[in-house]
């Protein structure tokens, strides 16, 4: 198993660096590694497929400038190989007059990435577009959209395989070994050998780094999001995208209201602690994985920084009552009987040691490899632009090899 570049992780940013690599030097051999049985199993498959316009993100972080040129790639992309999605537009909504100002913010903070049309509108316009919802006023966001991420996942590894690029899943990595000639990716399987490794693991990829970069202070957190889904008769509520305004004290964008592409209305998500890495369930625990999330000394200062928010998020997490509670701010006719539960996603949400939740994109490279190990959401919208700058840097680590 000898390659150019060898990719661990076939959730999104991994295939589309994969894509982007075999685009941009077809006939290079490039290998994905993934533990799965297939692809987009994780945070990929799990979101609420929404693609998002770049409106939150600081100006001029990498967040911002790829999202905002990922956003015009994967709606190419769609268009291009017939992926189902649609430009339906979004509401942030103040429900609260201390709002306001949190509200006139992120409009300004979207008129700096560009975004145009964007703009404020009254509780009578509100009405008009989102007729059940009360707020006082709102930003009226028409870039925002949704998709099937796994739809597109899938499509870039087709790509990549007939470009000739090779995948190799049930295969997990055990450890990573560099020399001069080159980079060893080694699995319960067979070896790769490569001229580079990117690392795109995701909820793991702190720990695959740390096989190259053993002194790396970052750790992933998990935050898993939970859902509910709106009852059939009762989707009349909910028109297109609906969102609050975000929590200032609390790095999430707070419970919404999603249209999904294969239809329904998903209401959520909130945003607790996963007892596993891969724990989608309540009841999901892994000791060893959550001892080491509980000794971290980042993890510990988030938790006093972050105690009372994180309360209120666990409560809703195990009270359905307080969940609708946290609906009914949006959307006052929203019932306890209208919501049933629905699927769950996890974050992976990169901290270090002095409690800092690293707010933007992370990609760190050394000789023969390069790790991704902050790529939270909009990453998904960002995923084209991600692989592209990444393939950048793998295609100019490898030189004149």
């Amino acid at each position: 198993m000898n390659y150019d570049i060898t990719i661990i992780g076939a959730g999104i940013v991994g295939l589309a660096t994969a894509y982007q690599l075999t685009q941009k030097r077809p006939g290079l051999a490039v290998a994905i590694i993934e533990k799965e049985e297939g692809p987009a199993r994780h945070q990929t498959g799990h979101n609420s497929g929404v693609i998002h316009s770049g409106i939150y993100y600081q100006p001029g972080s990498a967040k911002a400038l790829n999202c905002l040129r990922g956003y015009r790639y994967l709606l190419e992309f769609a268009r291009m190989h017939d992926i189902r999605h649609e430009v339906c537009g979004k509401v942030i909504v103040a429900t609260s007059e201390e709002e306001r100002p949190r509200l006139d913010a992120i409009l300004a903070r979207g008129q700096a990435n560009g975004l145009e049309g964007i703009r404020k509108i009254g509780p009578e316009e509100l009405r008009e577009i989102e007729p059940h919802v009360r707020g006082l006023e709102a930003i009226l966001v028409p870039q925002t959209g949704i998709i099937s991420y796994g739809e597109v996942a899938q499509k870039l590894l087709d790509l990549a395989l007939s470009a000739g690029g090779e995948a190799f899943f049930n295969t997990r990595v055990t450890d990573i070994s560099i020399n001069k000639e080159e980079a060893t990716v080694h699995t319960d399987r067979q070896p790769a050998h490569s001229r580079l490794v990117v690392n795109c693991a995701g909820l793991y990829s702190d720990k695959v780094a740390r096989m190259t970069m053993p002194g790396l202070d970052i750790k992933i957190l998990p935050f898993r999001g939970e859902y509910y889904e709106l009852a059939p008769e009762r989707q009349y509520l909910v028109n297109n995208l609906i969102y609050p305004v975000p929590n200032p004290n609390f790095p999430f964008l707070g419970v919404h209201y999603t249209r999904m592409i294969g239809g329904g209305i998903e209401a959520g998500p909130n945003a607790v602690l996963a007892f596993k890495r891969e724990g989608y369930s309540r009841w999901d625990i892994d000791s060893a994985e959550l001892m080491e999330t509980l000794s971290f000394p980042g993890f510990r200062k988030i938790a006093r920084r972050y105690w009372r928010d994180g309360l209120g998020e666990m409560h809703r997490s195990y009270s359905k009552r307080a969940f609708v509670k946290a609906l009914q701010h949006l959307i006052p006719e929203v019932g306890y009987e209208d919501l049933q539960r629905g699927g769950a996603g996890v974050r992976a949400m990169a901290c270090d040691a002095a409690g800092n939740l690293i707010d933007d994109f992370l990609i760190e490279s050394r000789p023969r490899v390069i790790n991704v190990l902050n790529a939270p959401s909009p990453a998904a919208t960002a995923a084209l632009a991600i692989g592209e700058t990444i393939a950048e840097q793998a295609l100019e680590g490898l030189g004149g090899e």
